[in-house]
């Protein structure tokens, strides 16, 4: 007579099964990384553009876009993106049709994002993680369009990584007084009364609302320093 399996047997089974997929995924993280890491180390000094993915051409920031990442591209920048649609797109199609590379981080999600056609270079990533730690490594700047929840995510990790000194200081420009002033006055009126955070942080970002007007905070930015990190500054981004 069979002896009947006890049930939390299978369930060890299942959770060794469990646990070997996680372990073989590690090798799929790190090629991300790999392959990131190898890919975008040719492209600096480049500017990360975040924003909306739901806004179409017609829209005044779509268009608003185009013309800062042209702009930052014949001034020398590469210029990445989410590589999706909405502001992701605008900023590779005004990369493009400057003279520097435009380059797409793109993701795999179960909606919304589909890869623009306005890429020289472009890379697919399946984990947030490994695709933000590429924003930061090789941005010179950090360009942030109106946007919904991943815009806000992409803007306070810049913030927490600058903040915590676990980045480089660099450029964070908020493009779009109408949209972005509400929340700045309630890091004013709000955060920092409450010491959450203090009011020498709100001079880690840039608020601008004309495409020159973003080039000008950059290179003022970086007129008495260098575009590339230094040696402390390349240390810091090893530990990210």
């Amino acid at each position: 007579m069979t002896r009947p399996t006890p049930p939390h047997f299978h369930q060890r089974l299942d959770e060794k099964e469990t646990l070997s997929h996680e372990s073989w995924k590690i090798f799929q993280i790190m090629a991300e990384f790999v392959q990131g890491y190898e890919t975008l180390a040719s492209i600096e000094p480049s500017i990360s553009i975040f924003g909306s993915a739901r806004f179409k051409e017609d829209n005044p920031y779509y268009k608003l876009t185009v013309e800062i990442s042209r702009l930052l591209s014949d001034a020398g920048f590469a210029i990445v993106s989410g590589g999706g649609p909405g502001i992701m797109e605008a900023a590779n199609k005004g990369g493009q049709e400057g003279r520097s590379p435009s380059v797409g981080l793109n993701i795999t999600l179960p909606h919304e994002q589909v890869s623009n056609p306005y890429q020289d270079i472009s890379l697919d990533f399946k984990h947030f993680f490994a695709r933000k730690v590429m924003f930061v490594k090789h941005a010179s700047a950090y360009v942030v369009m109106p946007g919904g929840f991943g815009t806000l995510d992409e803007l306070a990790e810049i913030l927490t990584l600058i903040q915590t000194a676990k980045s480089r200081r660099i450029p964070v420009v908020l493009v779009g007084s109408e949209f972005w002033k509400g929340l700045l006055d309630w890091f004013k009126t709000t955060m920092v009364p409450f010491g959450t955070i203090s009011t020498s942080d709100l001079q880690l970002m840039t608020l601008c609302d004309k495409p020159q007007d973003v080039v000008d905070v950059i290179f003022a930015f970086y007129q008495n320093r260098a575009l590339s990190p230094s040696a402390e500054e390349q240390r810091k981004l090893l530990e990210l």
